[in-house]
C-alpha cells in the first residue's frame, strides 16, 4: 500500500513540476502558444501537456488568447502576484528607493535578482531622459551579460559559478565569447569592492552600475542598478555610485529585506 501511495505521490509531484515548467516556458517566450507547440518545445509528452493545460485553464492560471487554441498566462496569476506584494513589504520599499534614485540622478534605476540561473529586473523606474533606457521587467537574461551578475553569484565558489551558469551564456550578444576566468575575476573584484560598473555588453551606448542588497543573513539577495548613457555614466561615476550605495544601505536596514533563495 505504501508503495502505491508513493507512486501516486511521485506522479503528482512530477505533474506539478511539469505545470510550473509550462508556466515558466510561457513567461520566457512572452507569447501565446498552442499546447502541442509547448509540448514540442519543452520536450514533454503531448498528452501530459494537454491534460495540464486543461487543468490550468480550468483554474484560471492559463487563458485562451490569440485564437486557434493558443494559451497564455492567466489573470489569476496577477491576483496571486498582487497578494504576494501586499505581504512582501520590501517590494514597496524598493519602489520608493527607485523613485528617489531616478529623481536624484535622472537615470533609470532598477531592482534586480536571480531567476534560477538567469538575471531579471523585478522593478524599474525610468529616468528623466529625452530618450528611453529601460529593460523588460521579468525578462530572463544571461548572468554574464550584466553588471549585477558579478554580485549575484559572488557567494559561490569559482567552480560553483561554472557549474551554475550555462556555458552558452558566456556567448555575448555580439557573438563573441566572454572568458569564464575573466568573468570570475570580475566577480571577485566586485565582491571585494562592493559594487560593479562597466560599459554595457548588451548595447553600445549605456554604462551600468550595480550595488548589492543583502538579506538578513548578510548574503546578496538582489542589486540596485543604474543604467545610464555611457558618457554621462562615466562623467558622473563617483556621484552615481555614492547615490546607489546610500540607497542600498538604507534598504539593508529595513526589517522586511528578503532572504536569498
Amino acid at each position: 500500500m505504501d508503495a502505491v501511495q508513493d507512486e501516486a505521490g511521485g506522479k503528482r509531484a512530477r505533474g506539478l513540476d511539469r505545470a510550473f515548467e509550462i508556466l515558466d516556458f510561457l513567461r520566457h517566450k512572452r507569447q501565446a502558444l498552442k499546447p502541442n507547440e509547448i509540448a514540442a518545445q519543452i520536450g514533454a509528452p503531448r498528452s501530459s501537456v494537454y491534460e495540464l493545460v486543461n487543468l490550468l485553464l480550468h483554474n484560471g492560471i492559463l487563458e485562451f488568447t490569440g485564437g486557434e487554441g493558443r494559451v497564455y498566462l492567466g489573470r489569476k496569476l496577477y491576483f496571486l502576484g498582487a497578494a504576494y506584494e501586499n505581504h512582501f513589504d520590501f517590494t514597496r520599499e524598493c519602489e520608493a528607493t527607485l523613485e528617489k534614485l531616478a529623481d536624484e540622478t535622472r537615470e533609470t534605476a532598477q531592482f534586480c535578482v536571480l531567476d534560477g540561473n538567469k538575471y531579471t529586473v523585478v522593478r524599474m523606474r525610468e529616468g528623466a531622459r529625452p530618450f528611453r533606457i529601460s529593460t523588460d521587467i521579468g525578462q530572463s537574461v544571461p548572468i554574464p551579460w550584466t553588471a549585477s551578475g558579478r554580485l549575484l553569484v559572488a557567494h559561490l565558489s569559482d567552480q560553483e559559478i561554472l557549474n551554475f551558469i550555462p556555458s552558452d551564456d558566456f556567448r555575448l550578444p555580439s557573438g563573441e565569447w566572454l572568458d569564464p576566468e575573466t568573468f570570475i575575476a570580475e566577480v571577485r573584484k566586485a565582491e571585494y569592492e562592493g559594487f560593479f560598473t562597466f560599459n554595457s555588453i548588451v548595447d553600445s551606448f549605456t554604462h551600468c552600475f550595480a550595488v548589492p542588497i543583502r538579506d538578513q543573513e548578510g548574503h546578496v539577495a538582489g542589486t540596485l542598478c543604474l543604467v545610464t548613457p555611457r558618457d554621462d555614466g562615466l562623467a558622473n561615476r563617483d556621484r552615481y555610485l555614492a547615490c546607489l550605495k546610500k540607497a542600498a544601505a538604507d534598504l539593508n536596514q529595513t526589517p522586511s529585506r528578503p532572504k536569498r533563495a
